[in-house]
């Protein structure tokens, strides 16, 4: 198959959610015939409600940095599929992407005929086992691992990492991971393994003794980001921040970040953590703080008026988003272009974020789990008197640069996939 062919193939099998089956007994058959390929590399495993794909980002630009060749599994991905497998900072390309996928469909196919597998892989099984097939035959040496769901059952804990860290937990995919922080803590807690030492972002209490307990459980060492590596000297220049990082051990760090918001700086603290616990130099941590890129996360895509996307989907997501509005764009209007997949906490993300507003755009994304935004309205209504529907983001976008002032700011969030829609629409992406 060529790449269309193969991205084709793919998301007939239902995508992320829709398609979603927990479990580990397809992923691991499906390695085992493919010759394990996750054994092929280090890994770094990192779950977490909220900061996982930044602090991924950040891992791997240190790692990068130091001189290794980097794998980056991440997901979802914002506009093209390829995203969500990188080497050395660079996208899988379209040929590698197809080729990859080669070996694993015929596993499948073969798996399938002789009874091995009782079903067919998920997207999200066979696009892992995909990028460890991928990141092996590109000689990656250290690879960053963000889980999809949860952890305990998530395709990706089949890896044997050199460090597992958990980033802040919070509510989200409740249909999946449970109703409480705690029950989903629990899932989050799956991916620590004896022998393995593992970093703790700051947590809340309840999550933090679920946390604590399977560490102790286990036997392993655990460095907790915020306690053993704190932050001292915070100063912040239009919304990046730098401070010094300080660890137990006496370690001392001058960090910069390259990625916008007070809630980055406990993320590169827990990034800091791993990649002192995977042995690197200060000047290959500092340079990878620095360098990180992570779209669609405070991500200025347009000036005058200025075009902010963010990809907050839950309440932890967006009262960060709405410290940051207070704290660096205080005084600014905003126009909020809004939608949300059905399944989200939609009433309480729009009871932090509409205030800031002063109009919201309720629109939609093209995906079947998306709300109309009909629905919005009777969602939200009571959030903001100045509401406007718009059938599509294209719709929501000119209509709000048609209203705003040159220094007035179009923030686009409520959904990864929005913003997604977001970046291809500016033309930030092309492609699948």
């Amino acid at each position: 198959m060529d790449y269309q062919e193969t991205v084709r193939y793919l998301l007939a099998l239902g995508g992320e959610v829709k398609g979603a089956k927990l479990g580990l007994d397809r992923i691991e058959t499906l390695l085992e015939r493919l010759g394990r390929p996750e054994r092929a590399f280090r890994s770094v495993h990192i779950a977490g409600t909220n900061g996982k794909g930044s602090t991924a980002a950040m891992v791997e630009a240190g790692l990068r940095a130091a001189g290794f060749r980097t794998g980056l599994y991440t997901s979802p991905h914002l506009v093209r599929i390829n995203e969500r497998v990188q080497v050395a900072g660079r996208e899988i390309p379209d040929s590698d992407f197809a080729a990859a996928f080669e070996p694993v469909r015929a596993a499948t196919e073969q798996l399938l005929a002789e009874g091995a597998l009782e079903a067919h892989p998920t997207f999200f099984e066979c696009v892992t086992a995909l990028a460890f097939s991928h990141f092996r035959s590109a000689g990656v040496e250290h690879a960053v691992v963000e889980v999809g769901l949860g952890g305990r059952l998530d395709a990706t804990n089949v890896v044997q990492p050199v460090v597992a860290a958990i980033t802040p937990v919070d509510l989200d995919h409740e249909a999946w991971l449970g109703k409480t922080a705690a029950t989903i803590a629990g899932e989050k807690a799956g991916i620590l393994k004896q022998g393995v030492p593992a970093v703790f972002a700051p947590q809340s209490a309840e999550v933090r003794e679920v946390l604590e307990a399977q560490a102790r459980e286990l036997g392993i060492p655990v460095v907790r980001a915020g306690v053993d590596w704190r932050a001292e000297n915070i100063r912040h220049h239009d919304g990046y921040y730098r401070f010094e990082a300080l660890s137990y051990t006496g370690r001392e760090l001058s960090v910069e970040l390259s990625l916008a918001g007070e809630h980055q700086v406990t993320n590169a603290l827990v990034a800091i953590a791993v990649l002192d616990l995977v042995g690197l130099t200060g000047k290959a941590i500092e340079q990878g703080l620095r360098q990180a890129r992570w779209p669609g996360r405070l991500e200025k895509a347009a000036e005058s008026p200025d075009i902010l996307l963010d990809g907050a989907h839950n309440p932890a997501g967006a009262r960060a988003l709405a410290r940051y509005l207070e704290q660096h764009q205080r005084g600014r209007r905003i126009w909020l272009i809004y939608a949300a997949m059905r399944d989200k906490a939609v009433d309480e993300v729009a009871g932090i974020l509409f205030p800031a507003a002063h109009r919201v755009f309720l629109t939609r994304v093209a995906m079947p789990r998306a709300l109309h935004p009909q629905a919005l309205v009777s969602l939200v209504a009571h959030h903001h008197p100045q509401q406007q529907v718009s059938e599509s983001l294209a719709e929501a976008l000119a209509a709000a640069r048609g209203s705003a002032k040159k220094e007035d700011i179009i923030l686009v969030t409520g959904s990864l996939f929005l913003v997604g829609e977001a970046r291809a629409l500016l033309g930030l992406c092309s492609g699948p």
